[in-house]
């Protein structure tokens, strides 16, 4: 047996009948708590009203449960086109982080178009919850066993030896990278790059396009270590999987645009 650090957590904190309540649900609540929170603290200081966020939030949970179900299915199309039934069943196993990131944000731009509110300034604000929410979603991860890494020889490598951790569908013994703490690590890198950047970037919206990629190019550089639970049924191109690709395609949206609108910013600026 390699040198590994053993987590032998019950991911499930204790049942409801027949409905398991897990660390991973309890640990995705906080981090919405937490989004929420953030954005509202530093809404006091941009003259922003907090009801404004709290009329927005439900929206983002709501864009952001119904894109990381999707994006989730796509990855999986083939498993998923078999039985489609399942699509709909929002509370098994089976969500995107990256899903989530993206259906909140599109949810948030509908609604602020609706009401005629400046998107900019709102998504700035975000970020930094954002991205700190991120980190906390991903303890239960962690936990979970559900985002493990590539098998590794690494003395802090992780194997999972409780029955009910998502990692012990693999042949045990099996030592993994621990791709969730990796991830951990990088989004309080992100968040404190885009904490000192805050009110210094212009124009508005340009640090909430800025947060999402530096996110992207560490999510892109963790994917390659991170394990495929189903590689038979999971979309990919060799190396390269989903996340890949979607980490790809914010880059080639968000880097563009941001350099455009601050370089426009700098020429309205000049006298």
């Amino acid at each position: 047996m390699l040198l590994a650090i053993n987590i032998g957590i019950d991911p499930i904190l204790f049942y409801i009948g027949s409905f398991a309540i897990s660390w991973h649900a309890i640990l995705v609540i906080l981090a919405v708590i937490v989004g929420i929170g953030v954005a509202v603290w530093l809404a006091r200081g941009a003259g922003i009203e907090r009801g404004l966020i709290y009329g927005m939030a439900p929206w983002a949970i709501l864009g952001g449960i119904i894109g990381a179900r999707l994006v989730h299915v796509l990855d999986f199309i083939p498993s998923y086109i078999q039985d489609p039934v399942t699509i709909l069943k929002f509370w098994e196993p089976g969500l995107s982080l990256f899903g989530a990131i993206l259906g909140g944000t599109l949810a948030v731009v509908i609604y602020a178009r609706v009401r005629r509110i400046p998107i900019g300034r709102i998504a700035d604000l975000a970020a930094p919850g954002m991205i700190l929410a991120q980190a906390v979603g991903r303890i239960g991860c962690t936990i979970n066993g559900d985002a493990y890494g590539t098998p590794t020889s690494l003395p802090w490598g992780f194997t999972y030896t409780h029955p009910n951790a998502a990692s012990t569908t693999v042949t045990w013994p099996y030592v993994g990278h621990p791709a969730p703490v990796y991830e951990i690590i990088w989004d309080l890198i992100v968040f404190a790059i885009i904490w000192r950047l805050r009110g210094r970037l212009r124009p508005d919206g340009s640090l909430f396009l800025l947060y999402l990629s530096i996110y992207s190019v560490g999510r892109f550089v963790i994917e390659f270590i991170r394990a495929l639970p189903q590689p038979d049924v999971q979309i990919g191109v060799g190396p390269l999987h989903e996340a890949h690709f979607i980490c790809l395609a914010v880059l080639v949206v968000c880097i563009p645009l941001l350099i455009y609108r601050m370089r426009r910013a700098k020429v309205v600026a000049l006298p």
